[in-house]
């Protein structure tokens, strides 16, 4: 213990606003002081902060400190928004406050929108916790300057975020987080930030004016399918089954033991449809009652996820490129739109570029993250990442939206239904077409975040000259990101810091010219993907 540990220990529990978080804190720091080497430990870290303020907002533990989430830091953030939005002309506009319901979000989104609404916005609170694409569509709908949304999506239960959305509906992007992270730096501690109590409630007829969008999205006639869907102890189950029976999808079966909100997410390591074993029970559901399609949301409901039965009879769960091209070809076969452009992201499949090109239809790629995605241009129509991220709908929800996703997908595969196909037959006509294209993610989880950076700097002074046996050229792509680019004749790989996770993300791809003959072009694919993995797991373990 240091002077100026104890010091700075001591400064935030005078002013931090919460008995419960100033309790906890003080527990922390007396064991420190009485000679605990593992409560020193937690108070430098707790005291480390404060959070960063980056493009994805806050997320962090749930802990008291500045390097938590918790009311004090709340309060402060919000009181940066504030001073930020009314910097940019938009003080005394509507604000718009949302959350899930992990630990804390509801006193979380109630102390951020009572430090708004004191500040003289027009701060409006969501009627409960509801998923991220409401909140999303809400700012739109109501001509917000900005929306607040509670959640740390589908990291584990520890955890919470402060998610931030522009007037235009989407995440924020550069400069404001940095001239929002320095208005939060300059503003007062949080005892002394007013708070007004009484803020607006809005009633259920934001979800319902939602709910009717969703519901027209189908472009097909067809509605029987059979669904099995988890909201994986998230918020999205009950939206999602009114979602899916507005558009006309009634014969739905929910995972039980997931469909109820559950901060602690009891039957899963991980609430993410991604981890291995998160999607065990959807799966076991689909085959029990013989379904045509599987649903998997996160628990914000912002992702989706499909599983399907494959040509085996077994049921397993598509890659989220997969779905991605699924749904993306799905778009350009349906829209009206007269020069309709689709994106993605650098880490994606190029397979939808392809496409894209197949239909006369415009095609970008941006950075990762639906900040960027969303922003890709004029007459946008479709956008995903391969992390389960989807926008169909981007006239109304500028970022991924899971439970439209969910419509669009019930929407494909029922009309796919009526003619005799599936969705892997589909995937087999595009890779026919446009090639086949393989994709993979190594993640490297991590609880030193310096490591990601030590790794990354690594490739960066020493790069492979071959991989899979192909000669490659390294694109260190800083400063637009901090990730770098690994190309070669059929493949690629981008190994990146996770923005959301402590994770350093690899993502690989290979692929083989349009053949006929399929099955052989999927073998020599498969086989360089592994011999691309095999080459990447000996660089990021001989690294680390």
């Amino acid at each position: 213990m240091n002077d100026r540990l104890r010091e700075a220990a001591l400064a935030w529990i005078a002013e931090d606003v919460e008995p419960g978080t100033r309790q906890e804190l003080e527990t922390v720091l007396a064991q420190a002081m009485d000679g605990s080497s593992d409560a020193l430990v937690d108070l430098a870290d707790r005291m480390s902060g404060p959070l960063t303020f980056g493009t994805a907002g806050l997320r962090g533990p749930v802990r008291a400190g500045p390097n938590g989430m918790n009311t004090a830091v709340v309060v402060r953030t919000t009181a940066g928004v504030a001073t930020w939005l009314a910097a940019h002309g938009k003080d005394r506009q509507t604000v718009v406050v949302g959350r899930d319901a992990r630990h804390g979000s509801e006193r979380f989104a109630l102390a951020a929108a009572e430090v708004l609404y004191a500040a003289g916005f027009d701060a409006r609170l969501l009627p409960g916790p509801l998923p991220t694409p409401v909140l999303a569509f809400a700012v739109k709908h109501l001509g917000a300057a900005a929306g607040v949304q509670i959640t740390a999506s589908h990291n584990p239960p520890a955890d919470n975020g402060y998610k931030l959305y522009d007037d235009s509906g989407s995440q924020i992007v550069p400069p404001s987080d940095g001239e929002i992270e320095a208005a939060i730096a300059a503003a007062p501690p949080a005892v002394d930030v007013a708070r007004r109590t009484g803020v607006p409630v809005l009633g259920d007829e934001i979800v319902d004016a939602y709910l009717a969008r969703v519901a027209a999205i189908p472009a097909g006639t067809s509605r029987a399918l059979r669904v099995a869907a988890t909201a994986l102890h998230g918020v999205g189950a009950d939206v999602l089954q009114r979602a899916l029976a507005g558009a006309g999808f009634t014969d739905v079966h929910l995972v039980a033991e997931q469909s109820k909100p559950d901060p602690d997410f009891p039957t899963v390591s991980f609430p993410n449809p991604e981890e291995p074993g998160a999607t065990d029970r959807l799966l076991a559901l689909a085959a029990e009652v013989d379904a045509d399609l599987a649903i998997a949301l996160d628990p914000d409901a912002d992702r989706c996820a499909l599983g399907v039965r494959d040509r085996d009879g077994s049921w397993r769960m598509l890659r989220g490129d997969e779905t991605g091209v699924l749904l993306g070809e799905h778009v350009l076969n349906t829209t009206r739109a007269a020069d309709p452009l689709v994106a993605t992201t650098i880490v994606s499949s190029s397979m939808l570029g392809r496409i894209a090109a197949a239909h006369g239809a415009r095609y970008a790629e941006t950075l990762t993250g639906f900040k960027w995605l969303t922003r890709a241009g004029d007459g946008l129509v479709f956008a995903y990442e391969e992390a389960l991220g989807l926008c169909v709908n981007p006239d109304f929800v500028r970022d991924k939206d899971g439970i439209a996703a969910a419509a669009l997908a019930c929407d494909l595969a029922a009309t796919l239904k009526a003619t005799g196909r599936s969705l892997l037959d589909v995937l087999d006509e595009l890779a026919v077409r446009h090639g086949v294209h393989l994709t993979e993610q190594l993640s490297l989880r991590v609880t030193d975040l310096s490591v990601r950076a030590t790794v990354l700097e690594a490739v960066r002074t020493a790069p492979p000259v071959a991989l899979a046996g192909v000669p490659v050229s390294t694109e260190d792509l800083l400063p637009e990101t901090d990730a770098v680019r690994i190309s070669g004749h059929g493949l690629r790989v981008v190994i990146r810091p996770s923005g959301t996770e402590p994770k350093l993300k690899t993502y690989l791809q290979v692929t083989e010219p349009p053949s006929a003959a399929l099955s052989e072009a999927r073998a020599v694919a498969a086989t360089r993907l592994a011999a691309l993995r095999t080459d990447l797991d000996a660089i990021l373990s001989g690294q680390q």
